[in-house]
């Protein structure tokens, strides 16, 4: 139970810096560097006990490369996607919408936008199943900051784009804050899963002897 309580924590404050920093837009164009480093924060709070993951399409590849047993999957998906919905009423409980304010939402050319979230969720995971899962870097100290600064990265490319997601949790989070049509939904669902399951894919294709 513990470790889904860390990703419940981990993936509420991601959605609620998003939240914040983005959709509300405390921090302006520098909302990537907060989201990079709240990921990179609650990673190194939490990676000692359940991985980090803070992310449905981190938990698929980091089961299907072999680090995450199939019984907690949905365990971890379900304490992450909750982190995210209660993410979205704090921050609107921390920042009340004015009466009769409509949210801008994000324009999104479907083709364009499943390429952004592919590339950079299969970028995401691709880093973390080398720095955090590899034989070879297990217990270094870098694997938060790459992970983060990953984010961060995509977020400043792509952020236009598709809202720069790379994760299902955050997905459903600009959903219920009416950044991002629930139509488009399927947009990220189908981009960030099959971004990580392709990672997990290339990891294991070019660590064999990583087992």
């Amino acid at each position: 139970m513990s470790k889904f309580i860390y990703e419940f924590i981990g993936t509420f404050f991601l959605v609620l810096t998003v939240g914040c920093a983005a959709v509300v837009g405390s921090a302006g164009n520098l909302a990537p560097i907060a989201i990079g480093a709240i990921l990179m924060c609650m990673i190194y709070a939490g990676g000692h006990l359940c991985g980090g993951h803070y992310n449905p399409a981190v938990t698929l590849g980091v089961f299907l490369r072999g680090r995450c047993s199939a019984a907690d999957v949905p365990g971890y998906m379900i304490a992450q996607f909750i982190g995210a919905a209660v993410a979205v009423f704090a921050t609107k409980a921390l920042y009340p919408p004015a009466p009769g304010a409509v949210m801008e939402m994000i324009n999104i050319v479907v083709s364009r936008a499943l390429l952004a979230e592919f590339l950079y969720t299969f970028a995401l995971v691709f880093v973390i199943l080398n720095v955090a899962t590899a034989q070879k870097n297990v217990g270094s100290p870098k694997y938060g900051l790459a992970i983060g600064f990953t984010v961060l990265a995509g977020a400043f490319s792509v952020g236009g784009i598709s809202g720069g997601a790379f994760n299902p949790a955050v997905a459903l989070g600009l959903c219920l804050f009416g950044k991002v049509a629930w139509a488009s939904l399927w947009v990220f669902l189908v981009a960030n899963f099959a971004g990580g399951a392709i990672a997990a894919f290339v990891f294991k294709a070019c660590n064999r002897e990583d087992v």
